[in-house]
């Protein structure tokens, strides 16, 4: 047997299962900052907090949706990679994002997260999509829904 198969066989019984949610992870000003800083994105809407309180529609400044999307790395590392004692993943892409609400600076949010598909690929190393919704505390609709995958590798 191949050290895929090995891994997949370790994985399959997760499949359609969650596999948990993350601690939660405050998205305060600073780090808004920081993002914009490193991406070039100043749009006001995330860095400029009296016009944000003056102009928007949410009264504050909002979290990047890419910034909140970038919350899923930490998260897998938390809910599979570190507690499957996985020795390499590297991310594959995504399938399909979308961004629902938007995260107010200040607000904590997390990952609630489900295997969705396992697949061999050979060679030690399997495929994984999960399907990611990350939620905004106290919120009743999430900030995004992400189909993102992960390649495994023994």
């Amino acid at each position: 047997m191949d050290a895929s198969q090995s891994m997949l066989e370790n994985i399959r019984p997760y499949v359609g299962r969650e596999l948990g949610t993350s601690t939660w992870l405050q998205l305060d000003q600073a780090r808004i900052d920081e993002f914009a800083a490193c991406t070039g994105d100043r749009q006001w809407i995330h860095v400029d907090v009296e016009r944000a309180k003056r102009e928007s529609p949410v009264g504050t400044t909002i979290a990047h949706g890419y910034l909140t999307l970038a919350t899923l790395a930490p998260s897998a590392f938390e809910l599979f990679v570190e507690p499957w004692g996985i020795a390499h993943v590297f991310n594959y892409g995504l399938d399909r994002v979308r961004f629902i609400s938007p995260v107010k600076a200040g607000a904590r949010i997390r990952t609630r997260m489900k295997l969705i598909a396992a697949e061999d690929k050979g060679g030690g190393r399997v495929l994984i999509t999960t399907e990611n919704t990350i939620e905004i505390e106290g919120e009743a609709k999430p900030a995004l829904v992400a189909h993102a995958l992960a390649m495994l590798v023994n």
